[in-house]
């Protein structure tokens, strides 16, 4: 029970931190950074799925399954993926004290998914 209350804040935490180095205009439109809400785990990594903004967990796992099959062979690099209509643009993050990854919609930076240990 402890370990999956510390995912959650661990998931929470990470998606606020790369909501907050996100440029300013991006949540111009509310004035608020998007809430995240966990939605399972990635089948390929174990990595918790998180989504923000209106992604709805199953398009945050489609982009997340699409983004760790394509990540292993970046080499870190920014790596674009195409899944539940929309085109993410997904990297790693810096974490404190772990990196994690996250995928923003190209067209709308306040629809993200994370996935994170």
């Amino acid at each position: 029970m402890h370990s999956i209350r510390m995912r959650r804040i661990v998931v929470l935490w990470g998606a606020a931190v790369f909501c907050l180095a996100a440029p300013a205009q991006s949540f111009a439109d509310s004035g608020t950074a998007p809430k995240a809400a966990y939605c399972g785990t990635d089948g390929a990594t174990g990595l918790a799925v998180s989504a923000a903004g209106n992604v709805s967990c199953r398009a945050a796992l489609q982009a997340a399954a699409a983004y760790t099959k394509a990540w292993h062979s970046t080499a870190a690099k920014p790596v674009q993926v195409r899944r539940a209509g929309t085109t993410w643009q997904c990297q790693e993050r810096p974490g404190d004290p772990n990196p994690y990854q996250a995928c923003v919609d190209a067209q709308d930076h306040t629809r993200l998914v994370t996935l994170s240990s």
